[in-house]
């Protein structure tokens, strides 16, 4: 039982770092020179875009670590 549940929250936990890597990674990327001229933030951030980029890569990311646990390559 309680294996079971370290198993589940290791494999959240890894899923939710990996998409704030990804997220934190793609954020500076497409920003353009556009900037508001009274608090210099981008006009269109894109933030939408970017999480669910983040999303896709996190999830890619996350399978292989999932095979890795499944084919017994990391042991938890």
């Amino acid at each position: 039982m309680i294996v079971a549940l370290v198993h589940n929250v290791v494999l959240f936990g890894t899923f939710a770092i990996l998409w704030f890597l990804a997220l934190f990674c793609l954020l500076p990327v497409g920003l353009g020179a556009a900037r508001d001229p009274d608090s210099g933030a981008p006009l269109s951030p894109q933030l939408g875009r970017k999480a669910l980029i983040a999303t896709g890569i996190a999830i890619v990311l996350w399978v292989v670590f999932y095979a890795l646990i499944a084919f017994k390559v990391l042991d938890l």
